[in-house]
């Protein structure tokens, strides 16, 4: 390799290096980091926020934004929540019919908003950013007054708790979840027609027109493809805590962001990978293990990834400036 191949591969894969460096660094400094059950438990606790940060690597490659993804958790798991406690008494089903009859209606409820988003940016002109950010006051308001304000607890069948509880072996559901979604959207960005789309509507929508591909279905299906994932960390997040609230999901969005451009996205649209936006979970992951462990306030904490997310940045605008 001559100096600049080097400089390309260091480029290539900062994120996938400054992860073997903290996790080399906190293995020496701390005896409880590199066991099986904290790497678990990274895995656990990431697996809400990024199977999210998958649909919003498409969204972000397709050159849109979706800041609706926390108020999308908050109003699934009321969705179901609601009726799980209320549908049985009402209409004398089983609470297993309620429940999925619930999911089904949170689904179809994602789908619609991730149409509704396509059409106002793509038929109106609409910055993405205006309307999700719009809709993420709107879902939140909707979400709290389905529970009307308060939590909606042990409503769930126990089937759907396991969902956020349970585990294959060792190895908890949620984090199974999490690599199962990685290697579908690797596949559909890798080896499909719908992948190529994508990118070339996020690379140039004109161009992309031009050849033949229609733009308004590639960011209907990237925007209801995050929705759809928001959905499934919400069944998550409240099978782990037996409830449904307004309040879960709120700021998730700035974490999932962080996630998807830490690991190369490009905001401009039509640069990024799965496999950059699964380091980047990875990278946030071990960051805030780290920080727990060395009991690093929650403060602090909030500062450390405000500096990860601006290094991020600053080293995306440096890899185009370098391979310009």
């Amino acid at each position: 390799m001559n100096k600049n191949q080097v400089k390309n591969f260091v480029l290539d894969h900062i994120i996938e290096i400054l992860l073997i460096a903290l996790v080399v660094i906190m293995s020496i400094v701390s005896d409880n980091f590199l066991t099986v059950n904290n790497i678990l438990n990274i895995f656990r606790n990431q697996a809400l926020k990024g199977v999210i940060a998958f649909g919003m690597t498409l969204v972000i490659i397709s050159g849109q934004i979706d800041l609706s993804v926390g108020s999308t958790v908050a109003l699934a798991g009321v969705i179901v929540a609601r009726f799980c406690r209320d549908l049985p008494g009402a209409t004398g089903m089983s609470v297993t019919m309620a429940c999925v009859l619930g999911i089904i209606v949170s689904v179809i409820v994602a789908i619609i908003m991730g149409y509704l988003y396509a059409f106002a940016q793509h038929k109106f002109n609409m910055p993405a950013f205006i309307v999700t950010l719009a809709s993420l006051n709107l879902l939140y308001g909707l979400a709290g007054m389905i529970c009307e304000g308060f939590p909606i607890a042990n409503a769930f069948p126990d089937w759907f708790l396991w969902i956020g509880t349970g585990k294959i072996g060792i190895v908890p559901i949620p984090a199974i979840i999490l690599i199962l979604v990685f290697l579908v959207t690797h596949f559909v960005m890798t080896y499909t027609t719908t992948g190529r789309a994508v990118y070339a509507v996020g690379g140039n929508p004109e161009s992309a027109r031009l050849s033949g591909i229609n733009v308004f279905k590639t960011k209907i299906i990237a925007f209801a493809s995050v929705q759809v994932m928001c959905v499934l960390a919400a069944f998550m997040h409240s099978a782990q805590v037996a409830s449904g609230s307004y309040s879960f999901g709120r700021g998730w969005e700035v974490d999932v962001v962080s996630a998807v451009v830490i690991g190369g996205t490009s905001m401009a649209g039509g640069i990024g990978k799965p496999w950059g936006t699964l380091m980047g979970i990875l990278f946030m992951g071990v960051v805030v293990n780290s920080m727990t462990l060395l009991n690093v306030g929650v403060y602090a904490q909030y500062v450390v990834r405000g500096l990860i997310m601006c290094f991020a940045v600053l080293m995306a605008t440096f890899q185009a400036k370098a391979k310009a």
